[in-house]
């Protein structure tokens, strides 16, 4: 065992190395450039940065409340119909309500109609992928392989169009679940508001994400399908006065195929027509909202409003993103400044030290 110790130093030094040699090349030298971390950049970027977020989060916050916004809950002034819709037998008869409020100052600019729905949730794993986006582009496919369990088909066999629950929950009634019309009342006259039901979704989506089966005639595009079992008109019948609005590219129907990530969301609705007495916008007075009830909330204990509200640069009335800007922007600051107070104390220590 000795003689053994005594030549393994010799023959780990005959060994070759397998180490790559010492060029520029083989040991990966390249050239690069490696800041130099000293307590002047430091501290100067995190006092930038802190500058930086904390300017552009007040001009955010201050931005959102500039915007002006109502908003309606309508869910107890319209108790007599929800209760209506609690049995599904009186889907046929329809149930209006009415809803009287007061804008005291005009409304500049372009007004959005949204609709809106508290607890209830598009979040849920199955709901979200309910659907079939082959079928929504217009393809002739299978919807029984798809996600769409178990709104796919019926008893006979016959496929739905479109398919899943995400398209099923829209439509609970003859009419659509939010149907809702404004009324300007003029001195003694009563205006309808025009509003806008086209162009409300976005580009990619009326174009891209959904399309028609193609066909010379819709009706006859859609022929072996069936409606959904809580529609009660097809498809192709969602717009009848716009062809260009109609089927999958119907934007009341693309807007709520876009599922929300909160339990609380709104979509857009209409956009308020800048013409006659609204070409600046909605005067103050008294108005009315006319609404067709038709989805019952009362048994997820949900809420639905309606919103009149504006926008600005930066969007809607949401400070979220301002206040995320202000409190990254405080807490760079904050680090700045305890970086410097230790630094400052250390210098000191070595300032002591020294003398």
């Amino acid at each position: 065992m000795k003689n053994k110790k005594s030549f393994a130093p010799q023959e780990a030094e005959a060994r070759p190395s397998r180490c790559p040699d010492n060029s520029a090349f083989k040991q990966q030298k390249l050239p690069a450039w490696k800041p130099q971390y000293t307590i002047t950049t430091v501290l100067s970027t995190f006092f930038l940065t802190g500058a930086f977020c904390l300017s552009v989060g007040v001009c955010l916050i201050l931005s959102a409340k500039s915007v002006r916004e109502i908003q309606i809950n309508y869910s107890d002034k319209c108790s007599d119909c929800s209760k209506l819709r609690e049995n599904s037998s009186n889907w046929n008869n329809e149930c209006l309500c009415s809803i009287n409020f007061t804008l005291k100052e005009d409304i500049l600019g372009d007004v959005f109609m949204y609709y809106g729905l508290q607890n209830f949730y598009q979040n849920h794993r199955r709901y979200v992928m309910s659907r079939s986006d082959a079928q929504l582009l217009g393809r002739d496919v299978n919807v029984q392989r798809s996600y769409c369990t178990p709104f796919t088909t019926y008893q006979n066999g016959t496929p739905m169009a479109p398919c899943g629950a995400i398209a099923n929950s829209m439509f609970n009634g003859k009419y659509l679940p939010y149907t809702i019309d404004l009324f300007y009342n003029f001195n003694s006259s009563v205006i309808q508001v025009p509003l806008l039901k086209t162009g409300n979704s976005w580009w990619t989506d009326k174009n891209v994400k959904f399309h028609n089966p193609k066909s010379h005639n819709l009706s006859t595009a859609f022929e072996g399908t069936a409606r959904p079992p809580y529609w009660h008109k097809p498809v192709y019948l969602l717009d009848e006065e716009d062809e260009r609005n109609n089927g999958y590219i119907n934007d009341d129907f693309i807007i709520w195929m876009r599922v929300s990530a909160f339990a609380t969301f709104r979509n857009l609705y209409r956009r308020v027509s800048r013409t006659r007495q609204f070409a600046d916008g909605l005067p103050a007075g008294n108005y009315t909202f006319h609404i067709s009830y038709n989805f019952p909330v009362t048994k997820f204990k949900g809420k639905k409003y309606v919103i009149l509200s504006t926008t600005v640069w930066s969007g809607g009335s949401n400070p979220f993103l301002g206040i995320a800007y202000v409190v990254c922007g405080t807490a760079a600051t904050l680090t700045g400044f305890i970086i410097t107070a230790i630094h400052l104390k250390l210098r000191k220590k070595k300032t002591y030290f020294q003398k």
